[in-house]
């Protein structure tokens, strides 16, 4: 599945360059400045302020009142040599891996295909926004993402999620997270120029012996015609709590409903041979 300009595929005309997210995790610190950020100028509702337990968390994973979600994933390491350099966030058998998770608005957006009120929409910036003053809570949406982003708030009954700050961009203006991350990690501008700024990053860091450095979601041949808001990873996708290999949920939906117009064609036919043929005497 090729990954075309999401814009203009969606009927906008003169459409500015694509926009999106590249979120290099190798220099995430873990503030959280991102999730605050994104909290105030939204003003997405509080969700919870209890540590889990599991890790330096307080949210798990994204949702309605999670927009940014920065995971925390302890593991376990092989002791260095004397001779050998202990890695970013490292300890002698122990390293952080910090994760800053979003929408990641894609090329093929299941959540669209699937939304029977047209409260789902591709802007001209080729991000995918959540009208809240039309959207009627169905939940369609929810199960068809393939990464579990979209939730019901039950405060009010609708569905929300990040919309890349679709307001901010209107005004030349970079996403409330990009803005206050510190470090730039997360790295904001035209989703092209950020493809090329990440593989340079990646390839740096092959060079320096990070070996274990790899793109997630960049791709626009992957399941999802490739996401408009990617990751430079240290780990498996699965580590970061990231499908590994993610599908349009919607794919196969063209092929089934011919499948169900020919049967029921012959189902027409077959009513019709047995209601209408053969000898009435």
């Amino acid at each position: 599945m090729r990954g075309g300009d999401p814009a203009t595929e969606a009927g906008w005309e003169d459409a500015p360059p694509r926009m999106g997210f590249f979120t290099d995790t190798s220099i995430c610190i873990g503030c959280k400045a991102c999730e605050v950020a994104c909290k105030e100028w939204n003003e997405v509702p509080e969700d919870g302020l209890d540590w889990l337990g599991s890790s330096h968390d307080n949210t798990r994973h994204l949702g309605a009142d999670t927009w940014r979600h920065v995971a925390f994933v302890e593991q376990r390491v092989a002791a260095p040599r004397e001779d050998e350099q202990i890695g970013r966030g490292a300890d002698e058998g122990f390293r952080w891996l910090m994760a800053s998770d979003v929408c990641k608005h894609c090329t093929h957006a299941a959540c669209l295909d699937v939304c029977p009120t047209g409260a789902i929409f591709r802007t001209e910036f080729g991000t995918v926004v959540v009208q809240d003053d039309i959207c009627n809570g169905c939940g369609y949406c929810v199960p068809a993402c393939p990464y579990g982003v979209l939730d019901k708030r039950e405060s009010d009954g609708g569905i929300h999620k990040c919309t890349l700050c679709y307001d901010r961009l209107g005004a030349g203006q970079e996403p409330a997270c990009a803005k206050a991350c510190p470090t730039e990690s997360i790295q904001f501008g035209p989703l092209e120029e950020l493809r090329e700024r990440a593989a340079g990053r990646v390839e740096l860091l092959h060079e320096a012996g990070v070996t274990e450095a790899r793109l997630y979601g960049e791709d626009p041949a992957d399941g999802v015609g490739g996401d408009g808001a990617f990751f430079l990873l240290l780990d498996e996708p699965e580590v970061y709590g990231m499908p590994p290999d993610p599908v349009v949920t919607t794919r196969d939906l063209p092929a089934m409903w011919n499948r169900v117009a020919v049967a029921a064609g012959a189902l027409l036919v077959g009513a019709a041979l047995c209601f209408g043929g053969g000898d009435r005497s």
